[in-house]
């Protein structure tokens, strides 16, 4: 049965999988405990469908139970539900937690999600080092030093920490490099380092200079820069004018700094600001980090959501996912107060060892900045929908102009690359009404399974990436199961003889209702006169004015560089290794000992035996060895 309305379906007019699922929840219900916890449904397969926390797993479990009044949202979950177990724990909080890591680990389909693939960047002020290093960092942080963030993009953090070496001249080197210079580098020669590997820089000013940069970063960028103005003006009204003008650079460098997070609200002080905006299913939520008062930028997540989930609801999910792997600064604001509020804000508490106010502002400047970050997220969610509509409109053109039934909701675009027969490999780009979906591009080792595939052999190369791509999909008994990957158009960069070649690989696994063109470059790889191939029409060619010729040139273009760039990894990859594998003694952990140590191939083979010899694993005879065999 599928529901047509809010109201959710009665007793009698239930399907078969729907009566299944009310009977598997209340066949839970019976020896389920009022106690707190979490619940997780899961379909026929095992897979994870929902994840939800309640005070009382009783009560809340039981609103399932009763088919009147609820969501379709809910009425489809429940019709795939298969299982429904509980895991108790001894408070709500604890069953937040519970929640939100099962969340993360097993993305049920039916909660809120939102993609958060990597850390964010910061800036790393080292300790426990006679000369500290300032550099980018994501990742853990180390105990003992000083973070600046975080940023929203790496491209922020360079920036400032371009800023930052004018102001304070802290090395930015790694270890390596600063033990082996012997005379000053070119960031000393345009006033960015003060060179401490050569001794340009006494350790007293330098344990100054670092002194200052460790307070600029915690927040007292005033206090540093009246210093350093005070000292400005001593130094002119003494005729010290080149002492002067040092101390004018640093100033303006720091006004860079400044200038450069944007919005600056003293109010604002160390905190994060999240404000959401919606038009219809679409959901924004902006993510604007504040440290000392000011704005160092943000990020923004989308996501879908179905008609009866609340802005409050959004909300609550999404701080419990984000702060599940970022660290919570002690005041988070927003533009909506979360459904369980205080839970959430208890959860945090518990977890970071410090007190953690979720704040909604209703005046004042914070009330005003939540209003400019709620006008930004609208802004970049209008954005964002007109970029999807010119996907959409991509896809229908391109649907148009190749004779299509439908319109494809999934294209993957492959080509090969290689150097004279080397380093074959294959890439395969997916594009959608979302546009390009990156985290599904993949790349192909030819021959990795010992098939024997000639890498100067394209057609072989193609039957190889098609077939490791599609078997799976062959061998679903129910390709529903599938159905989120399996490509609605298949567009292969080459002509007749690649088309043949994929073709007998769809018609092997029996998946000929998969659409498939190839496009050819056309008369001295003019731009315009592509021939593109395929089963119903044969050979033809658009009209240069056809909109959908741009469209699949450009899907061709970045289908040709992925894979490409795959090539070119695979080939640097041996090239950086080779002089290292052929050494006698010299395995692959000794092989990565020595990366680590040295930094690099290039590292290595500068290195004398004394210093091949300090390195953990390696004494003075493998150390010989390897400078025998380097030089």
């Amino acid at each position: 049965m599928t529901a047509t309305d809010d109201t959710g379906p009665d007793e009698a007019g239930q399907g078969p999988s729907l009566q299944r699922g009310f009977a598997i929840v209340r066949e839970a219900l019976r020896d389920m405990p009022n106690r707190p916890g979490c619940y997780v449904m899961r379909d026929d397969d095992g897979q994870v469908l929902y994840v939800g926390k309640a005070a009382s797993l009783a009560k809340r479990v039981r609103n399932y139970a009763n088919p009147t009044n609820l969501p379709n949202r809910i009425v489809r979950m429940i019709s795939e539900t298969a299982t429904l177990t509980t895991t108790v724990t001894d408070s709500e909080a604890e069953a937040l937690l519970l929640e939100n890591n099962l969340i993360k680990s097993e993305r049920p389909k039916f909660n809120i999600l939102f993609r958060d693939d990597k850390s964010f960047p910061y800036i790393e002020l080292s300790a426990g080092h006679q000369w500290p290093m300032l550099s980018k960092h994501r990742g853990e942080k180390k105990p003992g030093n000083t973070y600046y963030g975080p940023f929203a993009s790496a491209g922020a953090v360079e920036n400032t920490i371009v800023s930052l070496q004018k102001a304070f001249q802290l090395r930015s080197c790694s270890e390596h490099i600063f033990r082996s210079r012997t005379r000053p580098c070119l960031l000393h020669q345009i006033k960015r380092c003060s060179a401490p590997c050569v001794g340009m820089v006494s350790a007293v000013d330098y344990a100054e200079t670092v002194e200052a940069a460790r307070k600029f970063l915690v927040g007292g960028s005033n206090e540093v820069r009246q210093i350093w103005t005070t000292r400005m003006q001593t130094a002119a009204e003494n005729m010290e004018f080149e002492q002067a003008a040092i101390y004018r650079d640093r100033v303006r460098a720091l006004g860079l700094v400044q200038a450069r997070q944007g919005i600056n609200v003293e109010e604002m002080g160390d905190s994060d600001l999240f404000a959401l905006a919606r038009q219809g299913d679409r959901v924004c939520v902006l993510v604007w980090f504040f440290r000392a008062g000011q704005n160092q930028g943000g990020k923004p997540y989308y996501q879908n959501v179905d008609s009866s989930v609340t802005a409050a609801d959004v909300m609550d999910s999404f701080l419990a996912q984000f702060y599940h792997t970022h660290p919570v600064p002690k005041t988070v604001v927003l533009s909506e107060t979360p459904t369980d509020r205080d839970l959430l804000q208890e959860a945090l508490s518990a977890r970071e060892g410090k007190r953690i106010a979720l704040l909604t502002p209703q005046r004042g400047p914070r009330r005003r900045v939540v209003e400019q970050a709620v006008e930004n997220a609208l802004h970049a969610l209008k954005q964002r929908m007109n970029q999807q509509a010119g996907h959409a409109q991509a896809l229908e053109a391109i649907a148009a102009s190749l004779g299509l039934e439908t319109v494809p909701e999934r294209v993957e675009v492959y080509d090969n690359s290689h150097l004279m027969g080397t380093h074959p490999m294959g890439g395969m780009v997916v594009y959608t009404a979302e546009g390009w979906l990156r985290r599904a591009f993949r790349r192909f080792k030819i021959g990795k399974h010992g098939s024997g595939t000639a890498g100067d052999d394209d057609y072989a190369m193609l039957r190889e990436v098609l077939s490791r791509r599609l078997r799976k999909l062959a061998d679903e008994e129910d390709s529903d199961a599938e159905s989120h990957t399996r490509p609605d158009l298949l567009l292969i960069d080459g002509g007749k003889g690649q088309f043949s070649a994929v073709r007998g690989v769809l018609e092997t696994l029996g998946l000929t209702d998969i659409a498939m063109v190839a496009i050819a470059k056309g008369p001295d790889r003019d731009a315009g006169l592509e021939q593109f191939i395929s089963a119903e029409r044969g050979a033809f060619r658009l009209a240069p004015n056809d909109p959908a010729l741009l469209h699949l040139q450009r899907l061709r273009d970045e289908a040709h560089r992925f894979a490409i760039g795959a090539h070119r990894q695979a080939r640097q990859k041996q090239v950086r290794g080779s002089q290292l594998d052929t050494i006698p003694g010299v395995g692959p952990k000794r092989k990565k000992q020595l990366l680590l140590h040295f930094g690099s191939v290039r590292g290595v083979t500068r290195a004398s035996v004394d210093e091949l010899s300090k390195v953990g694993g390696i004494n003075r005879a493998v150390a010989q060895k390897i400078y025998d065999a380097l030089h």
